[in-house]
């Protein structure tokens, strides 16, 4: 990188749907957290409640976020596009996260 140049920075938003049978509660946040944290950029979840970054486990159980919710997934950084597509997937798979 040429001294002084920074990378463009990319926004996405998308809405997710909550596929897992038990919402996002504490495994599955956790399973979600540890995906998130794979991308360079900033990540939010939006509810009527707030903002939550997507990258805190505290954040996400915050969201409270049940089975069927839909919420706004906002991404700001270099692979935005591709964190919200991957996430989005991710929250929508519900065999995913169930727990035996």
């Amino acid at each position: 990188m040429i001294f002084g140049q920074r990378r463009a920075s990319v926004s996405a938003r998308r809405e997710v749907r909550v596929s897992n049978k038990l919402g996002l509660h504490a495994r599955p946040a956790a399973h979600f957290v540890k995906h998130v944290r794979t991308f360079r950029s900033e990540i939010w979840l939006v509810t009527g409640g707030g903002r939550y970054s997507a990258s805190s486990l505290i954040e996400v159980l915050r969201a409270n976020l049940d089975c069927g919710a839909t919420a706004p997934l906002e991404a700001n950084g270099v692979d935005a596009e591709e964190a919200v597509q991957q996430l989005e997937k991710l929250l929508g798979e519900s065999g995913k996260f169930d727990e035996s």
